[in-house]
């Protein structure tokens, strides 16, 4: 079965950089922005790396490793006042696996309606939005291998009586073993339906992903987790992701992170903080990341297990 598995990533993995590269031949593009401080501050090379709820968007293979409840949230300040949200929820059932639901949006201020005759406003507003939708299960398939699911809805709302919906599925695999935590992720993303505006169809970024993590090194109460990986979307080329993060007592955390043979992002750096209230554990991360010309976007994470 676990060879199955693996043949059917790395076939339609090779299918995917078999394509052509086609800038702007795809639509929802806000699927593309990471979800997670802690990710953004490692330059995006999750896949591997990520055990809560975010799975949900990074690798839904990972959901196995929530051992109870776990609930995370984080904002995004986007470019030119845009905001970017992401919250998901996921519980482990012992004799069922882990089922987890999650949602991103991406969104305006209020604007204003200009016409060509009234340039500065007619006096109605409206606002503009992209939201994804999604239900997650994962369970595990040996005690080093497991698999995962999401099915999603989108919706990209850009004014009254102009909206599209589609429908995707993500898919990936975990694989984690004792050796300082090695670990090896795949992942297939966004492969759906295409979105339809009015008499065009477009398809959306589906991108095939795997990636590795390791601690590299672990010295009294510090350890040094450095990550790679390597995605592969079917509108342009492949783009490298590499980051590390040191950690001290499993308390505090510091990331940074690098993006290869990208247009615009290149470096990023973030820290985290972890505590125990009660019966509870609390993670708040934050991270900056650089795209160039365009500015920094940051980040604000809470993780809430229990």
């Amino acid at each position: 079965m676990i060879r199955k598995l693996m043949f059917v990533f790395i076939f339609i993995g090779s299918f995917s950089f078999a394509q052509y590269e086609r800038p702007g031949s795809t639509d929802a593009q806000f699927l593309k922005i990471g979800v997670s401080a802690r990710a953004a501050g490692m330059g995006g090379a999750y896949i591997a790396v990520v055990s809560g709820a975010e799975g949900a968007y990074y690798n839904p293979a990972a959901l196995t490793k929530i051992n109870r409840t776990d609930v995370a949230f984080t904002h995004s300040k986007w470019f030119a006042g845009i905001n970017h949200e992401f919250t998901s929820v996921a519980q482990t059932f012992p004799q069922l696996g882990t089922f987890a639901i999650s949602m991103t949006a991406l969104y305006t201020d209020e604007m204003n309606v200009t016409t060509p005759l009234q340039p500065d406003g007619t006096g109605e507003t409206f606002y503009s939005g992209n939201y994804r939708f999604g239900i997650s299960y994962a369970r595990n398939l040996t005690d080093q291998v497991s698999f995962g699911g999401t099915v999603n809805y989108i919706n990209l709302d850009l004014y009254r009586g102009f909206t599209a919906n589609a429908y995707s599925t993500d898919i990936g695999v975990l694989y984690v073993t004792q050796f300082h935590d090695f670990r090896f992720g795949m992942k297939i993303a966004n492969f759906g339906t295409d979105l339809k505006f009015v008499n065009e169809a477009y398809p959306l970024p589906t991108n095939f992903t795997f990636g590795i993590s390791i601690n590299a090194f672990e010295i009294g109460d510090q350890k040094m987790l450095t990550s790679f990986s390597v995605v592969k979307p079917n509108d342009g080329k492949p783009l490298g992701k590499t980051g590390v993060e040191w950690n001290y007592r499993n308390i505090f955390f510091v990331r940074s992170g690098y993006r290869i043979n990208h247009n615009v992002a290149t470096y990023s750096a973030g820290a985290g903080l972890q505590v125990s209230i009660n019966d509870m554990n609390v993670k708040i991360d934050y991270s900056l990341s650089n795209f160039e010309l365009l500015g920094e976007a940051l980040r604000f994470g809470l993780i809430l297990s229990f």
